[in-house]
């Protein structure tokens, strides 16, 4: 999703919480009685399982017991689009395998959502938010959720997000789909969801999963994770495999983990790749979960943007100052740099434009029973069926309206990739550092999503306004498993896991 830096804020939802103590999430347990499950993680529910303490059928029932109780009623979260009506029988079949001593892999009985631009070769749509994408379910499974089914994972449903990753129209808040309605955030229904994975991101903080499956192109899953105070991955561009994602642009578009601690999403991580397909110029490791090290931050150099996008000292900002001597005592070096954030608004639209225009069409051809086989057609359903919110398609019509010129598609895409790269590559050479560190609203996050480079946000906490505060590393390509160390040993210093 397009997000420009130190905006995203105006994508604020409409509803409020109830005032004072009787809003209670993101636990509800003045809606739904608490369950020790709730929010155990991934590794916890493992061993659980491995003990016979729980089975998975009994997480599978526990998850859609909240996804109805808090997202079809009660606070009426919207961030689960369809429940997959085949998990209790996978689950039920994943226990049978535990107790005959088979167990597929590191996830075997894990409830995971995925976003609904995911497919699957179920009866689950694959909608990406859009009801004109709507008709018969894909015929093969996305490549990252073949991996999961190797796992063990069970897909317990699709996560709502923005529609066509947020780029239908300016004025559509973040969060909206006009199949799933909006998102809502669970620790203040005031409060935003931010960037198209809010759903996966929403979910993970109500409860109703302990694993969720994002995608971003630019601040999608970094934004949300941030928003809904879990933690988010953007893998190094090719990384994991983009087959069976419906696109917004193939320039930038991943798959990526999303949990609600660093060492569920290295788990998760491990078990969604590597990709199948051409571009991954290093061979990654997969035992992420495996290299964590809570003493990471010992000697680390990390930087910082000396001055924020409204130019005001980010070591003075009362976030980033606590989180700095938080690291500072866990071993690290910040190292204060002098940096402009290039503006590439332009080239960033045309690129997502022309791609859209081209891609999106391409995908669908490619999907039998979708009534929609271009984005003219997409355009022209919006059209006919405007909904009740009656939200525009400005961003749709513009790319339509592009014809195509390659020459300057390339100069565009180019500039957008080799700037941030430069930005980047350059201040981690010449500072001898081992990770660049913003704050998630900061102006990094969108260089390293247009560079291709991953990033990771880690939550720290609500402030005293109630609103959310997390930690952005940014790293060189393939460097995920010294960003989740890192990560990790900082969520240790910070006591949160």
């Amino acid at each position: 999703m397009l997000i420009i830096a130190g905006l995203w804020l105006a994508g604020t939802q409409s509803a409020h919480a109830e005032p004072g103590s009787s809003f209670d999430g993101p636990g509800f347990a003045s809606l739904i009685p608490p369950d020790a499950n709730d929010f155990a993680s991934a590794r916890e529910l493992q061993e659980r399982m491995a003990s016979g303490t729980v089975t998975s059928v009994q997480l599978v029932e526990r998850g859609l017991a909240r996804i109805d109780a808090l997202d079809r009623q009660g606070p009426g979260l919207n961030a689960v689009v369809e429940i997959n009506p085949d998990a209790l029988a996978i689950a039920a079949t994943l226990d049978q395998e535990r107790a005959a001593g088979v167990v597929r892999g590191p996830l075997h009985g894990l409830p995971v959502l995925l976003k609904d631009n995911v497919d699957t070769a179920d009866s689950m749509q694959t909608s990406s938010g859009s009801l004109a994408l709507v008709g018969q379910p894909a015929l093969e499974d996305a490549a990252v959720v073949q991996h999961l089914r190797q796992a063990g994972a069970v897909v317990l449903g699709k996560a709502n997000g923005a529609e066509l990753a947020g780029f239908r129209d300016w004025a559509i808040p973040l969060g909206w789909s006009g199949r799933g309605g909006q998102v809502r955030n669970p620790w203040g229904l005031d409060l935003p969801v931010c960037g198209s994975s809010a759903g996966p991101a929403a979910a993970l903080a109500a409860g109703f999963a302990p694993l969720s499956v994002g995608t971003e192109t630019n601040g999608s899953i970094i934004c949300p994770a941030y928003a809904n105070l879990v933690v988010g991955l953007r893998p190094t561009l090719g990384l994991l495999s983009q087959a069976g994602l419906v696109p917004l642009s193939s320039w930038q578009d991943t798959p990526g983990p999303m949990a609600r601690s660093v060492s569920d999403v290295a788990l998760l991580l491990g078990a969604m790749g590597p990709t199948d397909g051409p571009g991954v110029t290093a061979s990654p490791s997969t035992d992420y979960l495996g290299q964590l090290d809570g003493d990471a931050l010992q000697g680390k150099r990390l930087g910082y943007p000396l001055h924020r996008w409204d130019g005001s000292l980010t070591i003075e900002h009362p976030h980033f100052s606590r989180l700095a001597a938080v690291l500072e005592g866990a071993g690290a070096t910040l190292v204060p740099i002098p940096m402009v954030i290039p503006n590439l608004f332009s080239e960033q639209l045309a690129v997502l434009s022309y791609d859209i225009k081209r891609e999106l069409g391409r995908y669908l051809r490619a999907r039998p029973g979708i009534e929609a086989r271009s984005l003219a057609d997409v355009i022209a359903h919006n059209r006919e069926n405007p909904g009740p919110e009656g939200y525009g398609q400005q961003l749709l019509e513009d790319a339509q309206a592009l014809e195509f010129d390659e020459p300057a598609y390339r100069r565009a895409a180019d500039k957008l990739r080799g700037d941030s790269r430069m930005l980047l590559d350059n201040a981690t050479a010449q500072h001898v550092l081992d990770a660049l560190l913003d704050l998630p609203d900061g102006g990094l996050r969108g260089v390293g999503a247009q560079a291709g480079y991953p990033g990771l946000n880690v939550p720290a906490g609500l402030d005293e306004a109630g609103q959310p505060v997390g930690l952005y590393f940014s790293g060189l390509p393939f460097s995920e498993a010294s960003l989740l160390s890192m990560g990790f040993a900082f969520e240790q210093a910070l006591g949160t896991r």
